[in-house]
């Protein structure tokens, strides 16, 4: 190789963390926050949905921090979904607690259905508010948290807002991947396309809070219509684009906390059952994201190591694209309160990312894909098993 080529290969990666880096500054500054209402704005009957299978770790703080939000949810429902835990135990002794609660026990999983959409399916079912405030059982509702929700959907003129709240970690392996849930969303889509085009290309999603007018809801036949996805969320959300609904996309730190995951088994379970198909299950895409996280976030620190190895070529890219790293990794974990010690762990933590990416791929392939005592086969089969 010419030491012209090897001078264009080692900056390549820089211009893709450069691009990345960029684009993250663009969002840190747009991307849209959770805002209170003006006061004196109408409040509609806010029903606030929690599917729950085997939460008992969660669900009393889960319930108790919406019952707490601002202004009061006309009623808290909880899905049941056929918990094995004390799920059911807890939830009674917060019902004679709590009068705007109520408690739907979870019907069989229908065969074509993921347990999740199952789940909602039912609470819209039972819901008789205006707004659906669908949160997953590990999410707390900050104390004017609904009142943030509300306030998007005024300001933006929105019929779905859907919010990625602060993000707590614990164990090593949290500490490590959760972060880069942040870098994914910032790094390559300037979020406030998401909002204001119409594209369905244009969209992320988070369905930890997901908020719906009814009447949209309806429209767009609500989780039924998205009955045998496994990535819900941006199954739904693209839904509504597709219908002409505005989504909006929001940095909903001031909006809920949620813990997501406890240790190292959930982790690798949880990307392991979203990545693949979150990325539209096609092994092209998967090619494709493997190789720009590679390009952007690893083989900077690879040039570095060459450079100091004597590679004279490789240690001005390396130093350029490390620092760009390190300055993106640290505005993240500035503004979502991650650990600075994953700043430092980013090509570690990409390789780690992009190792999950790979095992979503061989379990979805294979149909297997394993969360919350069930497996579930390919995606194709689920939605054919639906229609017979």
């Amino acid at each position: 190789m010419s030491a012209d080529v090897w001078a264009l290969a080692a900056w390549l990666p820089v211009a893709a963390t450069l691009m990345a880096t960029a684009n993250t500054a663009l969002n840190l500054l747009t991307w849209p926050r959770g805002r209170l209402a003006p006061s004196g704005s109408p409040t509609p009957k806010i029903s606030i949905l929690i599917p729950a299978r085997n939460e008992a770790v969660n669900i009393e703080a889960s319930v108790r921090a919406a019952a707490a939000s601002q202004p009061a949810p006309f009623e808290i429902i909880v899905c049941d979904d056929n918990s094995t835990d004390s799920t059911g135990e807890l939830l009674a002794q917060l019902q004679a607690e709590i009068p705007t609660l109520r408690v739907i026990q979870g019907r069989p999983l229908t065969p074509g259905w993921v347990g999740k959409p199952h789940a909602c399916h039912q609470l819209a079912e039972a819901a008789r508010g205006e707004l659906l405030l669908f949160i997953d059982a590990d999410v707390r509702l900050a104390p004017d948290g609904v009142g943030r929700v509300l306030g998007m959907m005024t300001a933006y003129d929105a019929q779905v807002i859907t919010a990625v709240p602060r993000q707590h970690t614990g164990s090593p392996m949290e500490e490590l991947i959760l972060p880069l849930l942040h870098l994914t969303y910032t790094a390559w889509l300037p979020l406030a396309l998401i909002h204001s085009s119409p594209d369905p290309a244009f969209l992320a999603a988070n369905g930890q809070i997901l908020a719906f007018r009814r009447e949209s809801y309806r429209w767009i036949g609500g989780f039924e219509a998205v009955r045998c996805e496994v990535v819900d969320d941006m199954a739904i959300c693209r839904n509504a684009k597709r219908a002409g609904l505005k989504v909006v996309f929001a940095d909903g730190g001031e909006i809920a906390e949620c813990r997501m995951y406890r240790n190292a088994a959930q982790v690798w379970k949880g990307f392991s059952k979203n990545l693949y198909e979150g990325i539209g299950a096609h092994p092209l895409a998967l090619v494709g994201v493997l190789g720009l996280y590679f390009l952007a976030f690893v083989a900077p620190y690879v040039s570095l190591l060459l450079g100091v190895l004597g590679v004279e070529a490789a240690l001005a890219p390396g130093l350029v694209g490390v620092g760009l790293n390190l300055i993106l990794r640290v505005a993240l974990a500035w503004r979502f309160e991650h650990s600075p010690r994953s700043a430092l762990a980013q090509p570690v933590a990409v390789l780690a990312l992009l190792g999950l990416a790979i095992n979503s791929y061989r379990w979805s392939s294979k149909g297997t894909i394993e969360w919350a005592g069930r497996i579930y086969p390919r995606r194709s089969l689920r939605g054919a098993t639906h229609g017979a």
